[in-house]
C-alpha cells in the first residue's frame, strides 16, 4: 500500500561552474592552451584580447581586475545579470530549448586526441617485408596471420595451434602447426632482429645468430649460455656458469657483454622512433621558482596562454535588447542564446582566474613549507609533508590540493621536478627528529650506487648501514623503498 510521508535529506550537488573549475585544476599548463582553444571554438561570445585592447580590458588570464577602462563593464555585467527573460519562454513548459542544452559543461570526459602524422606502423613494416618473400597465396595469408598476432613488443605470445584454429574459423583454411612453424622462421628473419620470438630466450638467440657466431667466440659462448643455461644466467649465478662450462671469468664477462647489447623488446626500437610528436615527451613547468640572494620568487607559467574577454559584439547585442522599449517575443531564442553564451564566457574566465589563484596559493604554501630546500637544493633539507599540511596552510580542501599537485611540475635552479615528489611521509631518527622518507631514499640510492658490484649489499646490510647513520628503519621498509626506486635485489645487481 502506497503511503505519503515527509523526509528530510541533505544532498550536495556541484554546479556546472564547480565541475568546470575542478577539471581545469587537474590539467597541466601544457594542456591548458588546448582547452582554451576548444572553449573559444565552442563559445562565440568568448574571444582573445587583441593587442590594441589590452589597456581597455583587464579580463585576462594574468589580470587581477575585471573592470574596463571606464569602469563600465562591471556595471554592464550586473545589468546583464538582471535582464528579465521571463517573457521569453518557449512552449508550455516555460523552458527555452537553449536552457536544456549545456555544450560547455556537460561534455564527455573522454580525452581529446591530437592528430598524428602519417607513418608506417610496425605491422605494416613487417607486411612490406613479407611482400618481398616468394610465397604462394596460401602461405602469404598464413604468414599474415602470424604477423597480425605479434604484440606491440615484437613477440608472438599466441601458440601456433591457436593461430591454426584462427585460420580455420576466419579464413576457412587448414594450416598445420608444422607448416606455421616453417613460416614463423621466415618472419623471424625480418627486421628488427628478434621479431616474432615466442619468449625472451628465443628473442636473444635470434639476435645473436645474426652476428656470425662461427667467427666470434664470445657470441658462440653467449648462444650456448642462453640455450643450455638460461635459468642460471637470468638469476646471475655466474659461479655455476663458470663451473658448468669450464670457462674463466673473463670469457664469461665477454659473453655476457654480448648478451647485454641485445634488445629485449625488438619492436620498441621501431615504434619509439615514430612517436616524436607525442606532447607528453616534453615537460612544460607549471610554476617557476627564482632564487635571488636567498629570496624566492614564484611565477605561474602562462606562456602561450591567450588573454580572454567577453565579445563586444555579443555585449552590444544584449545591451540593445535591454535598452529596447518594445520587446519582441520572436527574439526569445536569440536573446536566450546570447545570454547563455555571455554567462558561459564569464564563467570560464572566472574559472581560469580562480585556477590561477588556487594554484599560486598551493605552490606558495609548498614553497614556505620547504623553504630551506628551494634555497639550497639539498634533499636533506626536505621536511616531511603530506596533503593535509598544505591544506591546513591554505584553507583549501585536501582533494583540491591533490588536484593541483597531480601532473604539475615546478622549475627551479636545480632542475624541474614533479610537484607530487615534494610530498613524503615522516620517518623518526634515533634522536627523535622526523625526517622525510625522500631523504632516506636518497641515502639508500647512494649506498647502492657506491656498493661493490661484485658483492652488492643485501637488504639486511642496507638496513644496518641506515641504522648506523641514525635512521630507525626495518628491513621490510628498506625493501619497500628499494622497490619504489625500481632497484632490483642484490643478486640481480651483481656484475662480473
Amino acid at each position: 500500500m502506497l503511503k505519503q510521508r515527509l523526509a528530510q535529506k541533505q544532498l550536495q550537488k556541484l554546479s556546472p561552474q564547480q565541475i568546470q573549475l575542478m577539471k581545469l585544476l587537474q590539467i597541466p599548463t601544457v594542456s591548458l592552451e588546448q582547452r582554451i582553444k576548444e572553449e573559444l571554438e565552442e563559445n562565440p561570445a568568448l574571444e582573445e584580447m587583441r593587442f590594441e585592447d589590452e589597456e581597455s580590458y583587464q579580463v585576462s588570464l594574468n589580470g587581477d581586475g575585471a573592470s574596463g577602462a571606464d569602469g563600465g563593464d562591471e556595471r554592464n555585467d550586473e545589468e546583464f545579470d538582471e535582464v528579465d527573460l521571463s517573457g521569453y519562454s518557449d512552449g508550455e513548459d516555460g523552458i527555452a530549448s537553449y536552457k536544456l542544452q549545456d555544450p560547455n559543461y556537460g561534455g564527455s570526459d573522454e580525452p581529446k586526441t591530437l592528430p598524428i602524422a602519417f607513418t608506417t606502423t610496425f605491422h605494416e613494416y613487417l607486411m612490406e617485408q613479407l611482400g618481398m618473400v616468394s610465397l604462394d597465396d596460401r602461405q602469404f595469408r598464413a604468414a599474415s596471420q602470424i604477423i597480425g598476432s605479434i604484440d606491440e613488443d615484437g613477440y608472438l605470445r599466441r601458440n601456433l595451434e591457436s593461430i591454426s584454429n584462427d585460420l580455420i574459423f576466419t579464413q576457412n583454411m587448414a594450416v598445420s602447426p608444422e607448416e606455421l612453424e616453417e613460416l614463423l622462421l621466415v618472419v623471424q628473419g625480418f627486421d628488427p632482429p628478434g621479431v616474432a620470438a615466442r619468449n625472451l630466450q628465443e628473442c636473444l638467440i635470434i639476435q645473436l645468430l645474426r652476428r656470425n657466431p662461427e667467427e666470434n667466440k664470445p657470441v658462440q659462448l653467449a648462444i650456448t649460455i642462453l640455450e643450455n643455461h638460461f635459468d642460471e644466467f637470468s638469476k646471475k649465478h655466474y659461479d655455476k656458469l663458470c663451473k658448468h662450462l669450464h670457462i674463466s671469468d673473463d670469457d664469461l664477462k665477454n659473453a655476457v657483454d654480448e648478451i647485454l647489447k641485445l634488445n629485449p623488446k625488438p619492436a620498441n626500437a621501431y615504434t619509439s622512433g615514430n612517436n616524436k610528436t607525442n606532447p607528453e615527451t616534453y615537460i612544460v613547468p607549471d610554476f617557476i621558482v627564482i632564487n635571488e640572494n636567498d629570496e624566492l620568487t614564484l611565477k605561474l607559467n602562462s606562456r602561450n596562454t591567450p588573454e580572454l574577454r567577453v565579445s563586444d559584439t555579443y555585449r552590444d547585442m544584449l545591451r540593445e535588447y535591454v535598452r529596447a522599449k518594445k520587446k519582441d517575443p520572436r527574439q526569445r531564442e536569440a536573446i536566450l542564446f546570447i545570454k547563455q553564451k555571455i554567462d558561459a564566457a564569464k564563467w570560464f574566465i572566472d574559472a581560469i582566474k580562480q585556477r590561477q589563484s588556487t594554484m599560486l596559493k598551493t605552490m606558495e604554501a609548498i614553497l614556505t613549507y620547504q623553504h630551506d630546500y628551494f634555497v639550497t637544493g639539498d634533499e636533506m633539507q626536505l621536511r616531511p609533508m603530506i596533503l593535509k599540511d598544505v591544506a591546513d596552510i591554505t584553507g583549501l580542501d585536501i582533494s583540491t590540493v591533490s588536484r593541483v599537485s597531480n601532473s604539475k611540475f615546478v622549475q627551479t635552479e636545480f632542475g624541474t621536478f614533479k610537484l607530487k615528489s615534494f610530498f613524503s611521509e615522516a620517518l623518526q631518527t634515533d634522536s627523535g627528529e622526523e625526517v622525510s622518507t625522500r631523504e632516506v631514499k636518497r641515502i639508500l640510492t647512494d649506498l647502492i650506487g657506491n656498493e661493490s658490484k661484485k658483492r652488492p649489499l643485501s637488504d639486511q646490510k642496507l638496513t644496518e648501514e641506515l641504522v648506523k647513520r641514525g635512521y630507525n628503519i626495518a628491513r621490510r621498509t628498506v625493501a619497500k623503498y628499494r622497490e619504489q626506486l625500481d632497484i632490483p635485489v642484490a643478486r640481480l645487481r651483481k656484475q662480473l
